[in-house]
């Protein structure tokens, strides 16, 4: 058995390991051996998107947290960001989420919350894999009579909609605001359509039907060619995607052009530096980040700081550093003032609160930032070898940093949660960036793939 936890939680195809119900079974045990305290049982929160593996996973989780005398509070389909929320709110010692977020249907996996409401830390996540991969959780069982009970609560989604609409200030009703929602067939499904109603917004939703199967299938923030029509079709001032389990956003203008997720960071953070409250007038985000956003910063006076890939790691350099917006250019958000972690729909709302503030249309605004170009090529992998020990890879970035100059960059590394290299070359052209991605590219297959 090799390490559980990537770059966000446990992830992997359902149904094999580490995914499969065995492990799930020890992640509930372990939880509540390690989050219960003194004096009560361990109140553990689940959540889950709308993968058709999230039924086997949530039984084991459930068998797993009563076995070790935990109490399980059921709650279905809610975002991650909800289950987070959750888990706070009901003084819950812990909260896990059964989801593999943009991934495809056959994958699934872990996250866990602890009862503040923040992802676990390194230190937390190596505790549960000694625990598990140790084989230790048999001599901690308690007896029959200490055994847990299952709760499920129906009552989390007017909940977690109120403080949604808590972050938001104004009345869309009065804006006659029409926007188009992609749900990705995923947690957001009902959630974010009832919660813009709510605020009055003129709403239509596409990818809202999941089966269990056709989460992110060609629709979300990973594929919003179906969104972009939509709104325009639709005459919509917006289109909002949300990946699977609703903690990504990415934005789409009144005529149909993508924005990316650093671009919806930088009208963000101008907007709330013109009203004061960019604390430290600091911008986190990733080394993945585009040049663009850097640029941008620099232009409207923000601070700029790029922590390592992953929304967890984002919010540690926040914490530390005290600002209040980070996130990734993939379209994890997150607003502190809000929320502790990336929440899709409450970056979808800040969103709006920019546009309504700044009075003009998203297309204007996304002038603010110009995208370098970029190209980005994932390359499946065996194996996961150390990077800089592979010659022909080193030297091959080298001669591509060496032709680039001050006029881009290379970034190669692996991806925390599946069996991929990812490659990403910004350069002054899009010819010389898709060139020189596909040169670093064709030598990994080589060497790794």
């Amino acid at each position: 058995m090799g390490k559980l936890f990537g770059t966000d939680g446990i992830r992997g195809e359902a149904n094999r390991y580490p995914m499969n119900a065995e492990v799930a079974f020890k992640v509930g045990q372990t939880v509540v051996h390690l989050f219960k305290k003194n004096g009560h049982r361990a109140k553990v929160i689940i959540g889950k998107d709308t993968r058709i593996s999230g039924y086997m996973l949530e039984s084991s989780l459930e068998a797993g947290i009563t076995s070790m005398g935990g109490d399980p509070y059921l709650v279905g389909v809610l975002p991650t960001p909800g289950i987070a929320f959750i888990t706070q709110s009901m003084r819950a010692d812990a909260g896990i989420v059964i989801s593999a977020s943009h991934n495809p249907y056959q994958d699934n996996g872990l996250k866990i919350f602890g009862s503040d409401g923040f992802k676990l830390t390194d230190a937390q996540e190596n505790a549960i894999e000694d625990l598990i991969l140790g084989d230790r959780l048999n001599d901690l069982l308690p007896p029959a009579k200490a055994m847990g009970k299952a709760f499920r609560i129906s009552d989390v989604h007017g909940r977690y909609i109120v403080f949604l609409k808590n972050t938001f200030p104004h009345d869309l009703s009065m804006e006659g605001m029409k926007i188009v929602l992609d749900t990705s067939n995923g947690a957001t499904y009902q959630i974010a359509p009832d919660a813009f109603n709510e605020l009055g917004a003129n709403v239509e939703t596409i990818h809202n039907m999941p089966n269990g199967y056709n989460i992110n299938d060609r629709c979300g923030s990973q594929h919003t060619s179906d969104l972009r029509k939509k709104v325009v079709e639709s005459g919509a001032a917006v289109g909002l995607a949300f990946d699977g389990d609703g903690d990504r956003l990415i934005a789409v203008d009144e005529k149909g052009n993508e924005l990316t997720g650093d671009q919806l960071l930088i009208i963000c953070a101008y907007v709330l530096k013109k009203e004061g409250r960019l604390k430290n007038d600091l911008l986190v985000s990733t080394v993945m980040s585009n040049l663009g956003l850097r640029v941008a910063c620099k232009r409207y006076g923000c601070k700029y700081h790029a922590s390592q890939v992953g929304d967890r790691y984002v919010l540690q350099d926040m914490l530390r550093l005290g600002a209040v917006i980070g996130g990734e250019d993939a379209g994890h958000m997150i607003f502190f003032e809000h929320h502790k972690t990336g929440d899709g729909i409450i970056a979808a709302m800040q969103l709006i609160a920019a546009m309504i503030k700044e009075g003009k249309p998203l297309s204007e605004l996304a002038r603010m930032m110009e995208v370098f170009p970029q190209k980005l090529i994932n390359i499946d992998v065996k194996s996961k070898p150390d990077i800089a020990s592979i010659p022909r890879i080193m030297e091959v970035i080298g001669q591509v940093e060496r032709d680039l100059g001050d006029e881009g960059r290379v970034l190669v590394r692996y991806s925390g949660t599946q069996n991929m290299c990812r490659i990403m070359v910004e350069g002054p052209s899009r010819e010389l960036t898709e060139k020189y991605c596909t040169m670093i590219a064709d030598v990994v297959k080589t060497e790794i793939g």
